[in-house]
């Protein structure tokens, strides 16, 4: 892994694509991603896109960028007056979509803890927080400090109850922990959501769900078919994941499959999203 901290010109980025009825603003406190070998880097899109990647291996390189609270704090009135000039008229902005804001090196570089801190200052009218990682917990005390000047949503990934799929790399967190990361979130009056995303098989539905359901207000569900921000999929198609899904269930490469476990959650949440809807916090029993 190399670590090369650098400086950025601009951390706010306007949405676009999948994202653009999700939030107004995009924002990577980290180039890369120390998860990129683990089950959630498989399916990554970044992985594919050459502008970050440079012809390094995805997972093999991270940058975080020392500055990003600075600039939030520059680009914040611009980009507020902005977002809440548009149609929807709500500055919100996404932590984060294309790198995990809770890997390893924050620990040593606090990057995503000083952009939420410069949020408690200057807040957004909302944040959602996307998160593979049980580490969001340690940020716990500044989210709950975003909350109280802003509406804040923590997304935490769960794509199934296995720990691991045959053939492919296990999780960089397990499932249980991320699900005790996302009770101990709620018990502090923050919204959570269990993103499963992209939907993997799942050994038992309705013990899953009833997993999760202390420990989340809503549950999102999202298929790589449509989900990658392809209609086809085409994107996660260039990958293991599929070929390795169909070993384990064949029908979990079908959208049928993905409204067979939607069926299953509410049995369980009142509070059900489904694809880039439910990412926008559109919600439905």
């Amino acid at each position: 892994m190399t670590t090369t901290p650098t400086q950025v010109t601009s951390i706010l980025t306007r949405t676009s694509g999948y994202l653009e009825s999700v939030a107004s603003h995009s924002l990577q406190p980290y180039r890369g991603c120390a998860l990129g070998h683990s089950l959630c880097g498989v399916a990554c899109y970044v992985r594919h896109n050459r502008f970050v990647t440079h012809g390094r291996e995805w997972g093999d390189f991270v940058e975080p960028r020392i500055n990003a609270a600075a600039m939030y704090r520059r680009q914040y009135p611009r980009e507020r007056m902005w977002a809440r000039g548009r149609s929807r008229g709500k500055f919100c902005v996404f932590l984060s979509s294309s790198t995990e804001p809770f890997q390893p090196a924050e620990t040593k570089y606090g990057v995503t803890r000083s952009v939420l801190e410069a949020m408690g200052e200057l807040p957004p009218d909302e944040l959602i927080v996307q998160t593979h990682s049980h580490r969001v917990l340690d940020a716990a005390d500044v989210l709950c400090r975003v909350k109280s000047v802003c509406q804040v949503r923590v997304h935490i990934s769960i794509e199934s109850d296995r720990e691991t799929l045959p053939g492919l790399p296990k999780p960089a967190s397990p499932v249980e922990r991320r699900v005790a990361a996302g009770l101990a979130l709620r018990d502090k009056g923050i919204f959570t959501v269990a993103t499963v995303a992209p939907l993997l098989p799942i050994e038992n539905p309705e013990c899953f769900f009833a997993s999760l359901q202390p420990a989340f207000d809503a549950v999102v569900i999202d298929h790589f078919i449509g989900g990658d921000g392809s209609a086809s999929g085409s994107r996660t198609r260039r990958t293991a994941l599929p070929q390795r899904m169909a070993l384990v269930e064949p029908a979990s490469v079908t959208l049928a499959y993905r409204d067979q476990i939607v069926a299953a959650a509410r049995n369980f949440f009142n509070q059900v999203g489904v694809g880039c809807a439910g990412f926008a916090g559109v919600y439905s029993a």
